[in-house]
């Protein structure tokens, strides 16, 4: 794995990652009966942003960590995975092309 390869990958990770963290304990004007003339009640008063930025690099960097270990070991390969999904090039097979 390249260095540009795992950045990516830690890229992707993070940014899944705080999708799925982003909408937890997001507090609504809706919520809290205060919306501001002109805004929906559904926009965030209170979000939380630096705290979930913070937590989610700290588990995206577990996560990538058991990610590039699986990768580098060769537990799984990318010829593992077009077997299990049948997807490689066919097996080469003996004999005439005829």
């Amino acid at each position: 794995m390249g260095i540009v390869s795992a950045i990516v990958l830690y890229a992707v990770v993070w940014f899944m990652l705080f999708l799925i963290i982003l909408p937890i304990r997001v507090q609504t004007q809706g919520d809290l009966k205060d919306v501001v003339p002109g805004t929906h009640a559904g926009a965030p008063e209170h979000h939380h942003l630096k705290k979930k930025a913070l937590w989610c690099t700290l588990i995206s960097f577990v996560i990538w960590g058991a990610f590039v270990a699986i990768i580098l070991s060769g537990v799984i390969s990318v010829d593992n995975l077009e077997d299990w999904w049948g997807r490689g090039a066919p097996a080469a097979t003996s004999g005439t092309d005829g």
